[in-house]
């Protein structure tokens, strides 16, 4: 952990147990990582499964942060804090999980490495995540940082109707209050 604090926008998303309960608990065990800090929360769609659809339904997000880690510290951060939350991996690789923490975008650019390939190779194919970063990336804090721009602009290009989406209408238990 060393350099200049970094935007990182992360996705983030639940199908067993009280799901908005253990997104909240996740965004607060990221806020307690050290140097990090929670910039926006992102409005949550419930979703259909994607790839296993013998499951329940998914809560997801998008969540921004700034933090010192490169993005394979910070995976390794948040691969712990999927584990406290109960997340067992499965044989199904997209099964029912109480937590998946997946790192989307880097302040820094492009990252690849054996463990984390940044941007994610599929986030523009997957109207969960690109509902939420769409609405993100309107927060006022983003719209003008420079990394985000050019992405939004993409965002705003991409059309992912009829992926079974719907707004969140249940408890929203996080909030941007330390």
């Amino acid at each position: 952990m060393k350099g200049a604090p970094q935007h990182t926008i992360l996705g983030l998303g639940s199908n067993l147990g009280d799901r908005a309960d253990i997104i909240a608990q996740a965004i607060e065990l990221l806020g307690k990582l050290p140097e990090t800090r929670i910039l926006a929360i992102s409005e949550a769609v419930d979703s259909d499964p994607v790839g296993y659809a013998d499951q329940p339904k998914f809560l997801n997000l998008c969540l921004a942060i700034t933090c010192r880690f490169n993005p394979d510290e910070l995976l390794v951060k948040t691969l712990e804090i999927e584990r406290e939350l109960g997340r067992e991996r499965t044989a199904h690789r997209n099964g029912p999980r109480t937590l998946d923490i997946d790192l989307l975008f880097y302040e820094g650019g492009a990252w690849d490495s054996p463990t984390v390939t940044l941007p994610h190779p599929r986030w523009s194919s997957r109207g969960f995540v690109v509902i939420p970063l769409s609405n993100l990336l309107q927060d006022p804090v983003l719209a003008k940082h420079p990394a985000w721009t050019s992405l939004a602009a993409e965002v705003r290009s991409l059309s992912l109707g009829g992926q079974g989406l719907r707004a969140w209408q249940g408890p929203t238990p996080w909030s941007m209050t330390p």
